[in-house]
């Protein structure tokens, strides 16, 4: 198709600060052009510019157009596709750090609901994500400056009123049992060790996840050991039984096996496409 492009940036070494862009670009797509399934490690934020496409998390499919706006939350699986007839063309930005939690959770998005819809923020958003992407650059500067920029994006997604009715006192058990997985996933740890750790109930700890991820512990908790899998099998030489060991199962068929499921193939054909 005429006139389609994609244009985008990564942004390496930025880790040492409290938010950071991890990518962003701008892309025309193609009509039913597609990403997914699959998940990320960041936070993602697409900004809808024209024509319309779809956004699926989990079993919620979005049908989305220009002004619209959509978000990944890390390890969510999530695919997204342009429309065959009117596809569309987004400028996005990837971004992470130890701020990026607390100002998504205080914002409009939610699992439950990934997107907005015609916000009338819609032209300062893309002027901002553009912004973002016009700032990239492999220099110090240009991280602060991008950052800086984020900072401004994002608040555009916070609500104006000080009720923030959507998010009550489970998430931070939720906060809590995200940050002992990221830290304990590679020993054998189970659910029951992570409600215990918080202090509240398996079934709490359940209510609770649903409530703020959209997913099971269970479910969070498999898709980030192989998310680190998938990075080991790429940059190491691990066997496939070392690597299953390194990211928390003791079982290397087992491994295989979820492994497998999640990812459409094997763990040797991940690491030998």
């Amino acid at each position: 198709m005429k006139n389609t492009f994609k244009k985008s940036y990564r942004l390496e070494g930025a880790s040492y600060l409290s938010l950071s862009v991890y990518t962003t670009g701008i892309q025309k797509c193609e009509p039913l052009h597609q990403w997914g399934p699959g998940i990320r490690n960041h936070y993602l934020i697409h900004h809808i510019v024209s024509g319309k496409g779809y956004y699926k998390v989990n079993d919620n499919i979005w049908e989305l157009h220009a002004g619209d706006t959509f978000l990944a939350f890390p390890y969510s699986e999530i695919t997204y596709y342009a429309d065959q007839k009117d596809p569309w063309e987004y400028y996005w930005v990837g971004f992470q750090g130890d701020d990026a939690d607390e100002i998504i959770q205080k914002s409009l998005f939610s699992h439950e609901k990934p997107v907005l819809i015609q916000s009338d923020q819609g032209s300062l958003v893309k002027e901002a994500l553009y912004d973002i992407y016009s700032s990239r650059g492999s220099q110090y500067k240009n991280s602060l400056l991008m950052t800086s920029m984020l900072y401004r994006a994002l608040a555009l997604f916070l609500p104006d009123s000080t009720d923030h009715s959507s998010h009550d006192l489970y998430s931070s058990y939720v906060t809590s049992a995200v940050e002992y997985i990221h830290h304990n996933y590679s020993y054998t740890i189970t659910i029951d060790d992570i409600a215990s750790y918080i202090g509240i109930s398996r079934s709490h700890l359940f209510r609770a996840f649903k409530l703020h991820t959209g997913t099971s512990p269970k479910e969070y908790l498999t898709n980030y050991r192989i998310a680190q899998a998938c990075n080991l099998l790429k940059q190491s030489d691990l066997s496939v039984q070392s690597v299953a060991n390194s990211v928390g199962f003791d079982n290397g068929l087992y491994f295989s096996k979820v492994f497998h499921q999640k990812k459409g193939m094997t763990p040797s054909q991940w690491r030998t496409p």
